[in-house]
């Protein structure tokens, strides 16, 4: 098979044929059950298709109805769509149409989440819809975030066969990713509640800008979760996210407390969100509100999307961030998107030896005694079985 660019590939209309932006190999025997290959899955006239169920998070107000899964907080009409593509009003009633029509479907590594701490060299079998409760200038993944399920290449797979499938894959996990899950939230429920009755971990991985509601409600069948802190500036998330820094803080807060294990991401886009006070300011956030053993890996930007003006992030900025994280307390921080670099392995925070060698999304070496490092006995936060 020849190989193509990432650009290229979406330039030849293949992008979302089962797999989008996780890669050209979908999940073998789904290609035969692609559907309206030409039109994505638009709904018949005169009705929502067979791709919908209605939404519990709505109530009716005199201006049409609200959606309460997110701090959007949507009030939509007949005929109107949410600001993440994903919701619809029909005859009174919120329903989504991001539901068992997934347009990626990919096995991963565990570590691509990131998720470093929690089942390490593990597969993941992982799944989005289109559709985003953001419009991030930044989006590494706009070709599905920024679309509608009406209007890309979807794959038929109800919550029990993505089960199945990860079962059958030999997948440790399911991960909610690549969009944002919150935009396909019920269909992110069910299969996670299948998930749970079938010993299947479930791993959240967003932007974490969702109702209080909801994200109880979801923590029930959660294990682990990876969330985006685009920024530690509200008008930073209202110009480049479209959103607002509190409700994600919220988010952190109640992952913390339901005992979901959660890793943190933190993109830094150049002339963005690069300011080094800012970024001490989010560190000791974190280190004050207990988050000093959870990962918080800074990840470099690549010019995609919107701002393709800009640079890469500079290495010797993702290092400062990584240095000034460590000097607040924070116990485990890694860089991303940076091939080769040292920094992506563990490290005991006692004996500052290498407990976990990584090189890309392979472990190379692991140097623990259960959840222990192996030369002080140090214990290494994390779920490692």
């Amino acid at each position: 098979m020849k190989k193509i660019s990432k650009r290229q590939f979406f330039k030849s209309g293949l992008a979302g044929v089962g797999v989008a932006v996780a890669g050209l190999h979908a999940v073998e025997g789904l290609a035969k059950n692609v559907i309206n290959m030409g039109t994505g899955t638009i709904p018949p006239p005169g009705g929502l298709g067979r791709f919908s169920k209605e939404s519990p998070y709505a109530i009716t107000t005199p201006k049409g109805v609200k959606c309460q899964i997110c701090p959007n907080n949507c009030i939509l009409k007949e005929g109107l769509d949410s600001i993440c593509r994903t919701h619809v009003v029909k005859d009174g009633k919120l329903y989504t149409i991001a539901y068992g029509n997934p347009c990626s479907v990919h096995t991963d590594p565990i570590e691509k989440k990131p998720l470093f701490h929690f089942l390490p060299a593990t597969s993941s079998f992982s799944i989005a819809t289109a559709g985003c409760n953001f419009a991030c200038l930044n989006c590494q993944n706009w070709e599905i975030s920024q679309q509608s399920p009406k209007d890309t290449r979807n794959v038929d797979m109800f919550p029990e066969k993505v089960v199945e499938e990860a079962v059958k894959s030999g997948c440790k996990s399911i991960a909610y990713t690549y969009s944002e899950p919150i935009a396909f939230f019920e269909y992110t429920f069910d299969t996670a509640k299948i998930a749970r009755s079938r010993g299947i971990k479930n791993l959240f991985i967003s932007n974490g800008y969702i109702n209080e509601k909801p994200l109880h409600d979801l923590c029930k069948y959660l294990d682990a979760a990876n969330i985006n802190l685009k920024s530690f500036s509200e008008e930073t998330y209202a110009k480049l996210n479209g959103g607002s820094l509190q409700p994600i803080l919220n988010t952190l807060k109640i992952l913390k407390a339901e005992g979901v294990w959660l890793e943190i991401t933190n993109l830094i886009v150049p002339g963005w969100t690069d300011d080094l006070n800012m970024i001490m300011e989010m560190c000791e956030w974190l280190f004050a509100n207990g988050f000093k053993d959870n990962p918080l890996h800074f990840s470099r930007f690549h010019p995609l999307y919107k701002l393709t003006s800009l640079p890469y992030t500079p290495l010797a900025t993702l290092e400062k961030a990584r240095n000034i994280a460590l000097k607040t307390g924070i116990r485990y921080v890694y860089i991303g998107n940076v091939p080769g670099t040292t920094f992506e392995n563990t490290y005991c925070p006692s004996c500052k030896k290498i407990v976990i060698e990584r090189r890309g999304f392979t472990i190379m070496a692991k140097n623990m005694n259960h959840d222990s490092c192996k030369f002080c006995s140090t214990k290494i936060a994390g779920v490692w079985q």
